[in-house]
């Protein structure tokens, strides 16, 4: 069973940064995809990064492309969320998961499992 713990998390002012990371299992860390997902208070859960393990091709939503950037340390079987000129809607639960079928990483939660407890970000204005 897939078990993903992200970290990291924290309050920024607008304009700040946060670092975070993903750390799991060798196995699931060659699942097919990788993506990071954040849920805001009284919204659906979004994918917002997503890297296929294979290619490492990365894909980001638009409004965080830019601003965000998802690394590999392949040793340490761990994914970097780089957040960058952060702002208040960004305040969100955030959250990684694992694909194991998809050969296209799709950008949505459907296909992804391991969900663990999440990571809080609050951007304050």
């Amino acid at each position: 069973q897939d078990h993903l713990v992200a970290s990291g998390g924290g309050s920024v002012q607008a304009g700040g940064s946060l670092r975070l990371s993903c750390v799991t299992s060798e196995d699931t860390f060659r699942g097919n995809c990788i993506g990071w997902f954040r849920q805001a208070p009284g919204k659906e859960r979004e994918a917002i990064a997503t890297v296929a393990t294979g290619s490492g091709q990365i894909r980001y939503i638009d409004s965080v492309e830019g601003r965000f950037s998802l690394t590999r340390d392949m040793w340490k079987n761990t994914v970097h969320l780089q957040m960058n000129n952060l702002t208040p809607e960004d305040t969100a639960m955030y959250y990684c998961a694992v694909d194991r079928r998809s050969v296209f990483c799709p950008m949505s939660d459907h296909t992804y499992g391991g969900w663990g407890l999440g990571t809080q970000v609050t951007v304050s204005s």
